[in-house]
């Protein structure tokens, strides 16, 4: 995507598989739980309002906090920094904020 993500971007994608794919690893599927817009402070004037992501990971693996390249059938390949927030029977949460 040649612009700045932002929340529209996403809104309508709860549910959405957006695939991991990094070199000499098996791909990994991450389901978008929630597309949350945060309020805006004075103090950071970025470049869109502020939004956050929630993905949640049937793999049990825990990818560490970085940029991954991210696959989704239509927005196609997204550059995007993932924080893993949790682990539990089901699989790992991710998050991603944009500012």
């Amino acid at each position: 995507m040649d612009r700045p993500l932002v929340f529209e971007d996403f809104a309508d994608r709860l549910d959405d598989v957006f695939v991991v794919s990094e070199q000499n690893t098996p791909a990994i599927p991450l389901i978008l739980t929630e597309a949350k817009p945060m309020p805006r402070s004075s103090a950071l004037q970025g470049i869109r309002p502020p939004f956050s992501l929630l993905f949640a990971a049937r793999d049990p693996r825990v990818l560490e906090q970085k940029i991954y390249r991210l696959q989704h059938d239509d927005l196609g390949a997204l550059q995007i920094f993932l924080v893993p927030i949790g682990k539990d029977a089901d699989g790992v949460l991710y998050q991603a904020v944009f500012n």
